[in-house]
């Protein structure tokens, strides 16, 4: 009985196994006819675009047809490799493994096949060798593991990773030579070389700018002398009960500047500000200590004025209450 149930699945593999690339190879060139004439419109598009001098419209729309070479050139491996597998379907069925001249093609279909949605055949195929060899052997191909055999040119014209700038403008000048017009790719050599760099450089750019003005504004905020700001801040401190507390010397909290720490630029600038600064730093202090204690001292004057008037407003209410009561 197992004889008979091996040659009976052996006739099923095989019978399928030809329908199948049968079916898969008389689609690709179908589906090849047909994307050659969308190349053609579509390389036409493009040389107009060139000649109305609408190259960035060119730049975009040129992927688009570097993609569909691609997937041509994959059909055309694609179909020769069926058609070596189809003729050599009774040595598949005879060999309980994959043989080795075979190895490359079938790996090759197992991979592209859920990359070419447009040949559902090549899906069925998929299944049959899975079925015959068994899920690790097309995971490896899947996966692309180390020995699966897949062909490197599949592998490279299925990538769905954009083309590199030489690969377009070759694309763009062979179109134009193509319909026999001179077309300068200067602005498109310039614009698809310097896109990255310039990029980097403009990053680059906007960190010093956004860096170096700080540095001044930094030192000069910290050797300046206190504006009202600094008053303002004292009087809200004040409202918050912060007057019983003694007001810190402006001159032990002053952070120490290192002056390797600065750039050359910038300790040139703060340069004069500093020395000044450092001058000027013992009559401020006593300025702002004396600012201070007077604002604490206006700040206890109106506390207890409040509190008086609190306490008055409820005597008022209170005599207010006990003469409503005797009337």
């Amino acid at each position: 009985m197992s004889l008979l149930n091996q040659l009976f699945n052996r006739g099923v593999f095989g019978s399928k196994c030809k329908t199948c690339l049968n079916l898969a190879i008389s689609r690709i060139k179908l589906l090849q006819n047909k994307r050659d004439l969308q190349l053609k419109h579509m390389r036409k598009e493009i040389a107009q675009f060139l000649q109305a001098g609408q190259e960035a419209i060119a730049r975009i729309r040129v992927e688009h047809v570097i993609r569909e070479q691609n997937i041509r050139a994959a059909y055309e491996i694609l179909e020769l490799f069926c058609e070596f597998v189809l003729v050599r379907v009774p040595i598949l069925e005879s060999q309980k493994e994959c043989p080795a001249e075979l190895r490359e093609a079938i790996a090759s279909i197992i991979f592209a096949a859920p990359r070419c949605s447009e040949v559902p055949d090549l899906l069925q195929i998929k299944n049959l060798f899975a079925t015959k060899y068994g899920k690790e052997f097309n995971m490896a191909a899947s996966e692309l593991r180390p020995d699966s055999g897949v062909n490197r040119a599949i592998i490279e014209r299925l990538s769905v990773s954009a083309p590199p700038a030489e690969t377009r403008l070759k694309v763009l000048k062979e179109i134009a030579q193509e319909f026999s017009f001179v077309w300068d790719s200067s602005n498109t050599e310039a614009e698809l070389w310097k896109m990255h760099e310039d990029l980097l450089g403009g990053s680059k750019q906007i960190v010093a700018e956004a860096i170096l003005p700080q540095a001044p504004t930094k030192q000069s905020s910290l050797l300046s002398p206190p504006s009202n700001g600094a008053h303002s801040t004292l009087n809200t401190d004040n409202k918050l009960g912060s007057h019983r507390r003694e007001a810190p010397s402006f001159a032990s909290n002053m952070p120490q500047v290192n002056a390797n720490e600065i750039e050359p630029s910038v300790r040139n600038y703060i340069a004069g500000p500093l020395a000044d600064g450092k001058r000027e730093t013992a009559s401020q202090s006593s300025d702002v200590l004396g600012r201070a204690q007077a604002a604490i001292a206006s700040a206890e004057r109106a506390t207890l004025a409040a509190r008086a008037a609190a306490e008055l407003v409820n005597v008022q209410f209170g005599s207010f209450k006990l003469g409503e009561g005797k009337s």
